[in-house]
């Protein structure tokens, strides 16, 4: 019987780092993507048609469409945090250093 040995590599915390993105854009493409999980969380926890969504949030029915489509490229964090905000949602921002060695 063959064994494969598989190569683990730990992540940097940051999937879009690991993917090989600049350091800047990646860390603005966690945190959009971050945002646009929160505003997909709650479309689904208040069972809302794609509709109703763009009435809470304030934009139009495809732009709901593009964010459940994961069309990261389309959003701006400003953006999603006026989204979240006209849904009621009180944003609260932690920051902390990067480790040394880190991504």
């Amino acid at each position: 019987m063959k064994t494969s040995k598989t190569k683990v590599t730990r992540s940097s915390g940051n999937v879009f780092s690991d993917l090989g993105f600049e350091k800047e854009e990646a860390e603005h493409l966690q945190i959009r993507s971050t945002l646009m999980i929160a505003i997909q969380r709650i479309i689904d926890e208040r069972q809302l048609t794609q509709a109703e969504a763009a009435g809470v949030f304030g934009v139009t029915q495809p732009r709901i469409s593009d964010l459940v489509r994961g069309k990261i490229e389309l959003f701006s964090i400003d953006m999603l945090v006026t989204m979240l905000a006209r849904a009621g949602v009180h944003l609260q921002i932690v920051l902390s250093p990067v480790e040394r060695g880190a991504a």
